[in-house]
């Protein structure tokens, strides 16, 4: 069950179980979390629960709302995420939602099936298949509950995101790597821009971002 821990100079005031498909934060005492600070709007954010995820949304407050350290409207949140809300720190635990990042990263392509969690050594064997030698390239994670994984660049097309919120493929070609975005509501985004329908050249070391997660494409 995800949780939110606040906390105030280091101290945790309250934990709060997220039961709710929304759970509602703010000033004002019919808030599902009462955060009584005036640095905090009546009406500060929303929780939205759908599944086992758990997305952000900020309501227009006054000050803000950041997620490690980065203000945004709505995002999708990772195991220990820190939202921060004025001077309160606010952790979201959702241990359950960690052990199933990858089956939710990494799609098999052509295929309707999950790759499984695997460690950064045992990513490639299960992307690739029996047989398959590794590719010139890889996608590192590098933020969320599964940064520092790798996952190797075997197949001719590799699919990575979030289904129903921003996928992209990155297809290997005989010049090297490209990527596009192929579906979702949200466009995923390489190096700061977002990604559209049409195949982007990938350089060693370019950042993509789907779904509030970075990866770095990585040239082995």
């Amino acid at each position: 069950m995800p949780k939110m821990i606040v906390s105030i100079d280091g101290v945790v005031i309250k934990e709060v179980q997220l039961t709710k498909d929304r759970t509602s934060l703010g000033r004002r005492p019919y808030n599902d979390i009462v955060i009584d600070n005036l640095a905090v709007s009546g009406e500060h954010a929303v929780l939205q629960m759908s599944g086992n995820e758990v997305y952000l949304e900020d309501l227009n407050s006054t000050n803000g709302t950041y997620v490690n350290g980065k203000a945004v409207k709505k995002q999708l949140l990772q195991n220990s995420d820190t939202v921060e809300i004025g001077k309160y720190k606010i952790k979201y635990v959702n241990e359950a939602a960690s052990a199933g990042f990858e089956k939710t990263m990494v799609i098999k392509a052509g295929s309707a099936g999950l790759v499984p969690p695997a460690g950064p050594a045992a990513a490639a064997p299960a992307v690739a298949g029996a047989g398959a030698s590794l590719s010139a390239a890889a996608i590192k994670v590098m933020s969320g509950a599964a940064a520092g994984r790798e996952v190797a660049l075997v197949k001719v097309v590799t699919t990575i995101g979030k289904p129903g919120v921003a996928v992209a493929a990155i297809t290997k070609r005989p010049h090297g790597f490209v990527v596009a975005h192929v579906e979702g509501v949200d466009k995923p985004s390489l190096n700061g821009a977002p990604i559209g329908a049409e195949p982007v050249t990938l350089k060693n070391g370019d950042v993509l971002e789907l779904a509030g997660t970075q990866m770095q494409f990585v040239q082995l």
